[in-house]
């Protein structure tokens, strides 16, 4: 099931059939149905894409000052391709791990992140279309798809850099676009944004929960497994402001990002 949502191309019938796996994942856990075995499958290193957006490097996708209508919708845009990367990270995290056993739940949780993230993807693919533009109109960050080649055989680096780095700055920067869209009085965008804003603190809570249970497993010390993982495989350091009251809320301390906001002289 997941390896066929990484397999489809096109954005809305990605998020269509996510949605549908979901669904039927959910309907056997509650005992609707016969259970699905977790099973294993040999995931893409990369998902199928559509042909458009185009990828670019970050350095050279256009800026656009997000106080204007165009400004608004490459925000939105952005977003968007955010998602749907999203909905990719959590299905290949359920594919390409599963050499490490895990308890059911955490099969529970991340099918549903992707369940999520595919809604989101939808609400902001709705919000584009009602600006009279579409996914793929713009181009799109190449980037995004990098933190799971790094950590493509390093489970509790991708637990680490994808919902407890990645995930977590959205929660740091969603309010700021929420009062822009907000001033421009564009209801539907702030109305989508705030579902995703708070439904992302679980995606990353998930994250803080599994690989504090592997850090457990492991004996190790979480933070400084974390420190270690994240100098590794993020490629930049961490920048505040950082949403703290948020981030405690998904179980990830100050102690544990505070620290990357700069690197170490050896970490170059």
């Amino acid at each position: 099931m997941a390896t066929e949502v990484l397999q489809t191309a096109d954005g809305r019938e990605k998020t269509r059939v996510s949605r549908q796996h979901a669904a039927r994942w959910f309907s056997a856990r509650h005992g609707q149905t016969n259970d699905i075995p977790v099973g294993t499958a040999t995931p893409p290193m990369h998902p199928s894409r559509p042909p458009q957006p185009e990828l670019l490097s970050p350095r050279d996708v256009p800026r656009r000052r997000p106080g204007s209508p165009a400004g608004r919708v490459a925000l939105l845009h952005a977003v968007a391709h955010i998602e749907l990367n999203a909905v990719d990270l959590h299905w290949d995290i359920i594919a390409r791990f599963t050499d490490v056993p895990m308890p059911i739940g955490f099969y529970d949780d991340w099918v549903r992140a992707a369940d999520e993230e595919s809604k989101h993807f939808n609400l902001m693919c709705d919000c584009l279309e009602a600006f009279g533009s579409h996914y793929g109109a713009l181009p799109a960050h190449a980037g995004m798809w990098r933190a799971a080649e790094d950590t493509a055989e390093d489970f509790m680096g991708r637990l680490a850099v994808v919902p407890m780095v990645l995930e977590a700055r959205g929660l740091d920067v969603t309010p700021g676009m929420i009062e822009l869209f907000r001033k421009a009085g564009v209801e539907q965008a702030v109305a989508a944004l705030e579902t995703i804003y708070a439904e992302e603190v679980a995606h990353v809570a998930y994250g803080s929960k599994w690989f504090h249970f592997l850090c457990g497993r492991h004996d190790v010390d979480p933070r400084e497994v974390f420190h270690d993982l994240v100098r590794r495989y993020f490629h930049s350091p961490l920048k505040p402001p950082f949403n703290e009251e948020k981030r405690a809320e998904a179980g990830i301390p100050p102690d544990f990002y505070w620290p990357l906001t700069e690197r170490q002289n050896n970490a170059e």
